[in-house]
């Protein structure tokens, strides 16, 4: 099996035209493999988020192609990208970006409205995904009723409630003083080490140590590109698993893919 689940080819974005063009990317090439834990650095303006935004069918590229899980979803219809998006990838931002007037509980869930399941299967996938966190008490409180650190927390387990193969994280840890900042390393290094695709734009180098992969950009292109676990050595996808069954083991598929 292919273990490339992201593959970009000479991305290019563009904003005007002519001599007042400017470019957020520039002929920029890429493949994810699964199980990669990628942290995006470089300065400000280099294209970092654009590049998330553009993985995250949120905006589309001027030029190039994006294949995903083997699919060329570059100029594919905006709704088509919409049910990818809500399937295959969850979002984790820097200003948390919950809805104030919705519960913990009904933040967490949102995302299964977009893949159409009933209500009371949404609040249950948001309840557990809730515990996994410790924040199973404040699943009726609203979001200014907790700190920075539990809101981010929230907001992770909103990114993972649907099962997405990737976690797309921008700047995560910005908001957050060191001690929150651990935490949710720790929790985005637990759900890495499920299997989990993660890319994540940040400024702090210290954060590193956490990731398999470390790319600086600059200028809309790739500075430097440094993988620091071998792709042997990545962790198993999230579907995969391993069953005892008829005194074998033999790995099945826990999540069967739905149609899209």
């Amino acid at each position: 099996m292919d273990n490339v689940v992201i593959k970009l080819s000479n991305i290019t974005k563009r904003y005007g035209y002519g001599d007042t063009a400017s470019f957020a990317l520039r002929d920029f090439d890429l493949e994810v493999k699964r199980g990669e834990f990628i942290m995006i650095m470089g300065p400000s303006g280099c294209g970092k988020t654009t590049l998330l935004n553009v993985i995250g069918l949120l905006d589309r590229a001027t030029d190039g192609e994006y294949i995903l899980n083997g699919e060329d979803v570059s100029s594919i219809s905006a709704a088509r990208q919409a049910r990818l998006r809500a399937k295959k990838i969850g979002f984790i931002f820097q200003n948390f970006n919950l809805i104030e007037n919705l519960t913990i509980l009904d933040n967490v869930a949102l995302p299964l409205v977009y893949v159409n399941r009933p209500r009371t299967v949404r609040l249950k996938a948001a309840a557990g995904a809730l515990k996994r966190f410790h924040l199973s008490e404040r699943e009726y409180y609203h979001p200014s009723q907790l700190s920075g650190g539990q809101q981010q927390r929230v907001a992770i387990a909103r990114a993972i409630v649907s099962d997405p193969e990737i976690i797309l994280a921008d700047e995560p840890t910005g908001n957050l003083d060191s001690r929150s900042s651990n935490i949710v390393m720790e929790e985005l290094k637990a759900i890495h080490e499920e299997g989990n695709t993660i890319i994540m734009v940040t400024h702090n180098p210290s954060l590193t140590s956490y990731a398999t992969r470390v790319i600086n950009m600059l200028d809309g292109q790739i500075d430097t590109d440094i993988k620091t676990v071998a792709d042997h050595n990545l962790p198993q996808p999230i579907y995969v698993r391993t069953k005892k069954h008829r005194g074998r083991t033999k790995e099945i598929e826990a999540v069967e893919e739905e149609e899209i």
